[in-house]
């Protein structure tokens, strides 16, 4: 029987094991551990997206004197003391929050290298330069970083200033990921995002200036919009030559705002055809589709999202996070507090966990698949044994299926989607669900 404790109600936090209670003899036998990355939730936004279903949570329009506020800018956002209404934005304690969250995880990661750190939100570009600075200070003290270790910081341009961006490179940020989702005003609105067209622009090129490498979220299928339009937003992006564009479709989650009032978006085949666009696109601009949302030049792949698709482990701190983390008999899979006040409370307590589990061994081969075959590239045979400590006999039925579907393609040594099987990946993982041990 796998022992798994339940997710924690109220003002409850589970219990946290120590490294002995995850080093224990159990069914599976790992040869070597994953490479590990760090993810920090930065849990605020200005205001909720109607389409987003991350833990985040909405601090409302900073109030700041007519006379000193920007022209159509965010000039001073996330800086303490910068008007937030209520208590304010909590920089400081929530800081304080994430290295106790840390330290009390440190006995689970021991003696492991970082190799990669995603900042995430929420809109962690709320946060002051400083602070940023600081956490990772704190990081690097409590953690030894890979040389030339990849640090993400994804920002807005609603929270745009001009410097702003140069400040977080000189804080210790390599990789800027900025959430641009359109040039289009209209569909700015639409989207509910707080920014418009000309401070996207401002944005994008202050990015382009500062960073060797940064990323742009681009987001298609959306109300109202055109293949015509999705053209001009791709366009507009490539123009500033970005390393690296992540593609979202517009997707309707349950507990969304679009959720209980639905938008009208295009139909599935006219959203085929804006991909396929898309790709052209970029393909001619010099990027190479290597997953199903990512499109990267030479030198610029995302080495944090690669660690989550090629089943690496992370360590995740901060209101929400999630992490998974492999030991020698077992794959351990961690969820903190969402609500941001008890976290801060919980984890300066020294326990933030809310969920704690075992992956049972059962799941393994789907939990792997859901994410080895979003790679255009796929999966080495090897790599699967060693990540999850299964045999490939465990997925040869499942395999066996997916190529007489003609959804991929393999030999003795690696299995690739096909182009349908990108097409239609959802199948192609579901036949992987069904797989029994």
């Amino acid at each position: 029987m796998i022992p798994i404790v339940p997710l924690a109600t109220g003002n409850e936090s589970v219990v946290q094991h120590d490294v002995q209670h995850y080093m224990r003899p159990g069914t599976l036998q790992l040869s070597t551990l994953p490479p590990l990355s760090l993810y920090v939730h930065l849990p605020w936004c200005l205001k909720k997206c109607p389409y987003c279903d991350f833990n985040s949570h909405e601090l409302g329009a900073p109030k700041m004197p007519a006379a000193s506020a920007p022209q159509g800018g965010a000039s001073g956002l996330g800086r303490p003391g910068a008007g937030w209404p209520g208590e304010g934005l909590p920089e400081q304690r929530y800081v304080d929050a994430l290295v106790a969250d840390l330290e009390a995880a440190l006995p689970l990661i021991w003696g492991r290298t970082i190799h990669s750190i995603f900042i995430g939100g929420g809109t962690p570009s709320l946060f002051a330069p400083a602070t940023i600075d600081r956490l990772l200070s704190d990081i690097r003290a409590r953690l030894k970083l890979e040389p030339n270790c990849e640090i993400t910081l994804e920002a807005n341009p609603g929270t745009f200033e001009k410097d702003r961006f140069r400040a977080f490179r000189q804080a210790g940020v390599t990789r800027l990921s900025i959430g641009v989702q359109s040039f289009n005003d209209t569909h700015l609105q639409a989207l509910g995002r707080v920014h418009d067209r000309a401070q996207a622009l401002a944005a994008v090129e202050e990015a382009a200036q500062a960073f060797d490498t940064f990323n742009l979220d681009i987001m298609y299928a959306l109300p109202g919009q055109t293949l015509e339009q999705v053209g001009q937003d791709m366009a507009q992006a490539l123009q500033f030559a970005p390393p690296h564009i992540s593609i979202y479709h517009l997707t309707i989650e349950p507990n969304t705002y679009f959720a209980k009032y639905p938008p009208q978006i295009p139909e599935d085949d006219t959203a085929y055809g804006m991909l396929d666009h898309i790709t052209e696109l970029t393909g001619v601009a010099g990027l190479e589709r290597y997953e199903v949302s990512a499109y990267a030049k030479a030198g610029h792949r995302c080495f944090h999202n690669l660690n989550y698709w090629q089943f690496g482990d992370y360590l995740g701190i901060g209101a929400g996070a999630h992490s998974k983390l492999s030991f020698a008999h077992r794959v351990v899979r961690q969820v903190r507090l969402r609500d941001p006040r008890l976290y801060m409370e919980r984890a300066l307590a020294g326990n933030a966990l809310a969920q704690a589990e075992e992956v049972a061994r059962a799941d393994l081969p789907f939990e792997y698949m859901l994410n080895a075959l979003r790679l255009r590239n796929g999966f080495g045979l090897r790599d699967f044994t060693e990540r999850t400590g299964l045999a490939v006999t465990a997925i040869e039925a499942a395999l066996n299926e997916a190529e007489r579907k003609g959804l991929i393609e393999r030999d003795f040594a690696r299995v690739r989607p096909t182009v349908r099987g990108f097409d239609f990946l959802s199948d192609l993982q579901a036949i992987f669900l069904s797989n029994g041990m």
